[in-house]
């Protein structure tokens, strides 16, 4: 499976309706250093009703975000 294909597949997870499962695909993304799906994760951060969900989306997107920021500091 390509590494799109793989990123896709967890950001379709994170709208399951299972909170485990939601924190599983977050985990995945910050592993697979998916910047792409920043705007996914602030939209589960603001919007998710398990506060375990929300602050983990929380947490991988600043880490995502600053991974977005230091490529694109390289790309300079």
């Amino acid at each position: 499976m390509s590494m799109k294909r793989m990123v896709e597949y967890h950001i379709g997870r994170l709208k399951d309706k299972r909170d485990d499962i939601r924190l599983e695909a977050i985990q995945e993304l910050v592993l697979l250093d998916a910047t792409e799906a920043l705007s996914d994760l602030e939209q589960l951060y603001r919007t998710d009703t398990s506060l375990d969900v929300r602050r983990a989306a929380k947490d991988a997107g600043k880490k995502l975000f600053a991974l977005q920021l230091l490529r694109d500091k390289n790309q300079e």
